[in-house]
């Protein structure tokens, strides 16, 4: 006796001219990756946060905001999770007024992050500067010492920021250190000086003080010697 097989069911297809069911339909979670992103949607990157925790800074030397609304809106910055959550913060000052620049990240490597809590760091003898330098001190000291550091670039940003803290900083005799920066309570020390050959690395040094202090020292004796030479 021969029995007849069994028709397989047919795949369920949209009708014609009617299209696909987007994700999310029958039970499927999927975002749909046609959605629209808004810009204040998009997820906020560490030098967005940089880029808006400098303005503050700025707008706080300038005595636009006091230090309670600085240290509020700071923290509010540096804890934002989207673009969306960063604008409010400058929207009544002057540089928010502007159309912010593309930030791009910065390669992986170029950034040296010095942090000190209750306790100390230190960074001296041959290294590579990078691009930048994050020093954070906290009830503590950061002692960053580039007289034999090899200069990879020829500006070195060192973002700064001492709460009941110090952060040294010492330099060779021929190089340019430009600075920008406010101190609450506490001292912000960096005296602004140009290298006389215009090839020398200039440090420029940004930040606040809080309670604490920043300084910068010229160290006699120390010299870049071959500022013309390549960085190996």
């Amino acid at each position: 006796m021969n029995e007849t097989p069994m028709r397989k069911q047919p795949a369920e297809q949209s009708e014609p001219g009617r299209p696909a069911a987007p994700f999310g339909a029958r039970g499927d979670t999927r975002p749909d990756a046609r959605a629209e992103v808004r810009p204040g949607d998009v997820l906020a990157s560490d030098a967005d946060r940089d880029r808006v925790a400098q303005i503050l800074r700025d707008a706080f030397a300038e005595g636009r905001l006091d230090a309670d609304e600085h240290a509020e809106r700071l923290d509010a910055a540096y804890s934002a999770r989207t673009n969306g959550q960063l604008e409010p913060l400058l929207r009544d000052l002057p540089a928010g007024r502007r159309r912010p620049q593309p930030v791009l990240p910065q390669p992986p490597g170029e950034t040296t992050n010095l942090v000190a809590v209750f306790s100390g760091s230190t960074r001296r003898g041959r290294w590579r500067t990078g691009r930048r330098i994050n020093a954070f001190a906290c009830f503590g000291g950061v002692d960053i010492d580039l007289t034999e550091a090899f200069f990879d670039q020829r500006e070195i940003v060192v973002q700064v920021t001492a709460i009941f803290g110090g952060v040294d900083i010492v330099v060779p005799e021929n190089v340019g250190v430009r600075g920008s920066g406010a101190g609450v309570f506490g001292g912000f020390d960096v005296e602004h000086e140009e290298a006389s050959d215009p090839d020398a690395p200039v440090i420029v040094v940004r930040g606040m003080a809080l309670f604490g202090g920043v300084d910068v020292k010229r160290r006699k004796g120390k010299r870049i010697r071959d500022l013309r030479a390549p960085r190996d």
